[in-house]
């Protein structure tokens, strides 16, 4: 897939701290940059939810990756697995999320996160009550709307990136464990 908008110039000052951080440049601030004003956004939104702390970091990783492969969001996913490694996460999990439906790896509470992640990201959302009820009971109320509101920032991302022609920039590459793919029989979008 090629970039449906190309990509802005930057200022020297934002470029050299996006590599000081990433190594590179994000393709989506390259291409978002044409309304700064949506990349500040973006960025102090994205910015609060990493700050939030009621809910598993986790759990918030592997929802998020979740949407992602669901969406088709290739960027997402990518980097979303590259920071579970920086975050100490358990990667032999990381790395099936993409096929956790088929995997033996995950509890039964990551399992109902991941269910609750698709649910939320289906079109129109499939959430259970009886979903929701065992995530209320094992999470409580304030890690629930965290992970909810963490799962529909993660719609906004990967359905942007997404629109925008924006993949994978293989900052997943640096894992030790490759990065399952989707199955076929799911129905999401490719993640190429």
């Amino acid at each position: 897939m090629a970039l449906r908008v190309p990509k802005a110039e930057l200022t020297p000052e934002l470029s050299e701290s996006m590599i000081k951080e990433f190594g590179v440049v994000p393709e989506p601030v390259e291409v978002t940059w044409h309304n700064p004003q949506v990349v500040q956004a973006a960025g102090e939104f994205g910015g609060r939810v990493r700050a939030w702390d009621a809910a598993d970091e986790g759990l918030k990783t592997f929802a998020h990756m979740a949407v992602a492969a669901q969406v088709g969001c290739s960027w997402c996913l990518d980097i979303n697995y590259f920071q579970a490694q920086n975050q100490n996460l358990d990667l032999a999990k990381a790395s099936q999320v993409p096929r956790w439906r088929e995997s033996d790896v995950f509890t039964p509470l990551e399992r109902d996160v991941l269910e609750y992640a698709e649910a939320m990201t289906d079109t129109p959302p499939t959430v259970t009550d009886e979903l929701s009820a065992r995530l209320l009971d094992r999470l409580g109320a304030a890690a629930l709307v965290e992970l909810t509101a963490v799962i529909a920032f993660a719609n906004l991302s990967t359905r942007n990136n997404t629109a925008l022609g924006i993949t994978s920039q293989g900052f997943s590459d640096a894992c030790g464990i490759p990065l399952s793919a989707r199955p076929a029989h799911s129905g999401a979008a490719p993640t190429s």
